[in-house]
């Protein structure tokens, strides 16, 4: 028996890499999911997937840094499905600079807006009828720069994924009690599209040594499909060989 059968999941991010991974596993367990993202294309991509398999897919595009985009596709998913049981906070990403030393206060900033402040907008919007029901799981991909920052993933990466895991212990201390529960996931390095906005971009050598999007797919499924008196509050997870990046730091320092 498939463990979502009757929930409504929402994923961001949900067009590539860990995102689109979720959101197939969540499916797979038997929840409508909606999809969101920038580029509707690889929305499309992904509904057509889980649709392919038997799921139920909705497909929207949002800007999440605009708060009303943000409200709106919390409101859609449920008008469209009547309920939004799992949300996955997957979307964001790091600036172009990464060093401390040259880090502009608007690239800081928008860091923020994207991997901090979305994430809580999105989650206020699905607390009311999360706790009207008395449950609900908010999973947020934070990463593992949030307690081990290098300049290849950035200093504005690193403290905004520290501060959307802070946001999410807020949650557990606020309203456990009520049912409502935050997962954080802190991924180490997983090959997924992000990497492309490295100041060296990893070579397939160095990706096969890496987690795989569907590797932290498996965790988010977990979170979301334990028995609601069941609280996974924080994973760390890593690539078990951890390769040489000294050269990917050097270069990071240079932008």
């Amino acid at each position: 028996m498939k463990q979502l059968n009757g929930q409504v999941a929402l994923v961001t991010g949900a067009g590539t890499g860990i995102g689109r991974a979720s959101a197939i596993a969540l499916a797979g367990e038997g929840a409508a999911v909606t999809l969101v993202g920038r580029r509707q294309g690889l929305l499309d991509e992904t509904a057509t997937a889980i649709r392919g398999a038997g799921g139920t897919a909705l497909a929207l595009s949002a800007d999440l840094t605009d708060h009303d985009a943000a409200r709106g596709v919390v409101a859609r998913t449920e008008s469209e499905f009547g309920r939004l049981d799992v949300l996955v906070n997957n979307a964001g990403g790091p600036s172009r600079s990464r060093s401390v030393r040259t880090i502009g206060a608007e690239d800081f900033a928008a860091v923020h807006r994207l991997n901090v402040t979305a994430p809580l907008i999105l989650t206020q919007a699905a607390l009311p009828a999360m706790l009207a029901r008395g449950t609900g799981t908010v999973i947020t991909i934070s990463s593992y720069a949030a307690v081990n920052c290098t300049p290849m993933s950035g200093v504005a990466y690193g403290a905004a994924k520290a501060a959307v895991a802070s946001v999410m212990q807020s949650l557990n201390n606020e309203l456990r009690d009520q049912g409502l529960r935050a997962c954080t996931i802190y991924p180490g390095e997983a090959d997924t599209p992000i990497l492309e906005s490295r100041a060296l971009v990893p070579d397939a050598e160095a990706r096969a040594t890496m987690m795989q999007p569907e590797d932290v797919a498996a965790i988010v499924r977990l979170c979301a499909c334990l028995p609601g008196r069941t609280l996974v509050e924080e994973v760390y997870v890593r690539p078990t060989r951890l390769r040489d990046i000294s050269a990917d730091i050097t270069a990071a320092t240079q932008t």
